[in-house]
């Protein structure tokens, strides 16, 4: 039996809620509360990311269970039950006795990921919360977050926000990543081998996976939290953004949504008629014949043959085919003599 539940409610959680489902739940409420959002709730998101540095961490989790939330908050008075003595004097492992700060809060938001640890409608994150991630903070000796020390690391100061100064934020290296037309037409996953400086000044190197999904365009972010080199003055490493490139292709151009392409036609297909098999992004193909005479750069659209709807799964855009007749450069005196005779 919990003593309270306050943290527990604030992030929409029961207290047995699952390491999980807590990340799970602040991802939500952060993306939602954050000051610069239009639902945006400076106090709210404050109380919602101390809960989170509370709950997601097993030390803090288990007094605050059974203490309440000003021993989590390193506030007992010394002596307490259960050996609890001690927490807030100076040994306390990543709590702060100086009070959670609101730039606590952005700085944790900010080693989570930031916007880009979920669905923000700009960037997108590598991967979710779970075992792997590459955010690299989750610690190998428990559950709790900076490579074994209780709490997240902030400001310098091992094990906690340093008495709420800011932490530098990691610098974002871009890098462009060239994808061909069929690939954000189908999606497809790409491997990418990062060179990187270790802590320890040596070369190392990490390969990342990007997931690239149908319908994606050109300047599409994917961001990778903590792989690139690392900083010694933020205690992390870079993050490495890739940003989608659109390969020209030899048949279709986009226009956002929509694929159009040429059709050429010769001087006497244009005016006798034609049939001819038209080849689709994804392969099929579509019979096409006209009787009476095209005029030059007409078009017809096929809707549903264009690109998928990244937004709107199971929609596509437009096919739209522009007419090209192809003139001739000369005519014999014999064609001459027919065309003048036909019109």
């Amino acid at each position: 039996m919990v003593k309270e539940t306050k943290l527990y409610d604030l992030l929409g959680v029961s207290p047995t809620a699952s390491e999980q489902e807590i990340k799970k739940a602040y991802r939500k409420s952060a993306l939602k509360y954050h000051p610069d959002k239009p639902t945006g709730d400076t106090e709210k998101f404050k109380e919602i990311s101390e809960a989170f540095d509370i709950l997601s961490n097993e030390d803090k989790r288990q007094v605050y269970d059974d203490y309440g939330l000003e021993a989590a908050r390193g506030n007992a008075p010394a002596g307490g039950a259960g050996g609890f003595s001690g927490f807030g004097g100076g040994g306390g492992g990543g709590f702060h006795p100086g009070g959670f700060s609101q730039a606590d809060a952005f700085n944790i938001f900010s080693q989570m990921g930031g916007f880009g640890m979920g669905d923000d409608g700009f960037t997108f994150s590598s991967s979710g919360f779970g075992g792997g991630s590459p955010f690299g903070g989750f610690g190998g000796g428990g559950s709790g977050f900076g490579g074994g020390s209780s709490g997240f690391r902030s400001g310098g100061m091992p094990g906690g926000f340093g008495g709420g100064r800011s932490q530098p934020e990691p610098d974002v290296v871009t890098m462009p990543l060239a994808v061909t037309l069929e690939d954000l037409y189908k999606g497809a996953t790409k491997k990418m081998k990062i060179n990187r400086k270790d802590p320890n000044g040596s070369k190392g190197s990490s390969i990342l996976t990007v997931n690239i999904k149908p319908g994606w365009k050109a300047g599409t972010k994917i961001n990778f939290t903590n792989e690139g080199d690392w900083q010694p003055e933020c205690g992390c490493r870079q993050t490495i953004q890739f940003v989608i490139e659109e390969k020209a292709h030899s048949t279709f151009k986009r226009d956002g949504n929509n694929l159009h392409m040429n059709l050429h036609l010769t001087f006497k297909e244009s005016l006798c008629g034609f049939e001819k098999d038209v080849m689709t992004i994804d392969g099929r193909r579509i019979p096409m014949s006209r009787s009476q005479p095209v005029q030059p750069n007409t078009t017809t659209t096929y809707p549903g043959l264009g690109m998928p709807i990244s937004k709107s799964p199971g929609q596509r855009g437009d096919l739209i085919i522009t007419f090209k007749v192809d003139y001739p450069v000369s005519l014999t005196p014999e064609q001459k003599q027919a065309i003048l005779h036909y019109f």
